[in-house]
């Protein structure tokens, strides 16, 4: 067996301009009726004018690129894209300008030696090459600390966006992985793992995907994300929750990790949950959860049992997470939800009491601020400045 996956080795400039991976996973040792590679082109690599006796099929997987033939227009080709090169034709492919391009490349014959290679395309070729209809995006500008920190939570990551959206891209990593950042030292797992919540209260399945990867990447445990995703239940509502838990599982599939994962994080039973979670409570909410149990109307008084038996009592008990860790995720739910600003103030308090200053609220608000939006990050802060002024 092998893998598609590795960029494999980097070829030689005799058949290529610029800097080219290639990864044979079918060879013709294999005596298979195919030949079949993964090649990634950096920005402006392609290969020479050359031909197949038998043809070639590309099948583009990430980036943008050029595909030409002789005496026709380059086209753009992009995700998505399947080439069909008949046998004879001359040709070449590469990468566009400002984007990287991986392609399958399948040559229908197990015979060796279908390849004519020619001369290079040279540089007036290749920049003639973008048609008219298509327009060259501008350069992505990073700064070293952006580009460094995007590294750190996604190394060699080739974004799609880059290419489409290059001035969106280059104002936003820059803001978020540079000056956001830079603002404190909040460490990189709790920054990841509060962002990871937010994104499941903002219902940014695509983004949680993404960032779920930065967390197992710098350290978060497979436990870790779990509880996050867990204790966001109460929250959240399970029907949002779903989709979320099922992307999780997807993700630890593809990166090995076996479900369900070892060893039982819960630490209460049907008989237990209300008095254990009546007293993590307590710790949170402080001498107020007898006043809130006092005031409640007899006919509402079996939500505030809900709330100390079921969102504390079955989720805030469990192990995985602290109790600082699970009152930022908490408050990184609230903001992402938004219309929450009684729950961030009592969460406020909660997180003050189990030892979250001010300073370390605001940090985590900072880092959410670029995923969740100023006006979200605003009123928390009306919250928090509330509770624990300035």
């Amino acid at each position: 067996m092998t893998s598609i996956n590795p960029k494999g080795d980097q070829q030689p400039d005799t058949y290529f301009t610029g800097t080219v991976f290639a990864n044979l996973v079918v060879t013709p040792a294999d005596n298979l009726s195919s030949v079949i590679g993964k090649m990634t082109f950096e920005p402006r690599a392609r290969t020479n004018w050359h031909t197949h006796s038998v043809g070639q099929v590309l099948i583009v997987t990430q980036g943008v690129g050029y595909y030409q033939e002789t005496g026709q227009p380059a086209v753009v080709i992009r995700e998505g894209d399947v080439v069909k090169i008949a046998p004879g034709m001359l040709h070449w492919h590469g990468a566009s300008h400002h984007s990287s391009l991986t392609h399958t490349a399948i040559v229908p014959s197990a015979q060796p030696d279908g390849t004519t290679w020619l001369q290079p395309v040279t540089e007036e070729e290749y920049d003639a090459a973008v048609p008219a209809t298509d327009s060259i995006p501008a350069p992505v500008h990073l700064t070293e600390a952006a580009h460094r920190n995007h590294e750190a939570l996604w190394p060699e990551y080739k974004s799609r966006a880059k290419a489409t959206d290059p001035e969106l891209i280059e104002v936003f990593d820059n803001f978020a992985f540079d000056e956001v950042i830079s603002h404190d030292e909040l460490p990189v797992k709790t920054r990841v793992m509060v962002i990871l919540a937010s994104t499941i209260g903002s219902q940014a399945l695509s983004e949680y995907k993404m960032t779920m990867d930065a967390a197992l990447n710098v350290g978060v445990t497979p436990v870790e994300i779990k509880e996050i995703l867990y204790q966001s239940v109460p929250y959240v509502g399970i029907s949002k929750v779903l989709d979320f838990i099922y992307a999780t599982n997807q993700k630890f599939t593809q990166r090995g990790i076996n479900l369900p994962l070892a060893g039982r994080q819960s630490t209460t039973t049907r008989e237990t949950r209300y008095d254990a979670g009546f007293a993590v409570q307590k710790q949170i909410v402080g001498a107020r959860l007898d006043e809130l149990y006092a005031q409640s109307p007899e006919d509402l008084l079996h939500i505030q049992r809900y709330l100390s038996a079921n969102c504390f009592g079955d989720f805030y008990t469990r192990q995985g997470l602290d109790l600082k860790m699970r009152e930022l995720v908490t408050l990184s739910y609230l903001v992402a939800l938004g219309g929450t600003d009684a729950q961030i103030k009592g969460h406020v308090t909660g997180n003050v009491n189990v030892g979250n200053d001010r300073q370390t609220l605001i940090n985590v608000l900072t880092q959410l601020l670029p995923y969740v939006g100023y006006p979200r990050t605003l009123n928390a802060i009306a919250c928090l400045n509330g509770i624990l002024p300035a």
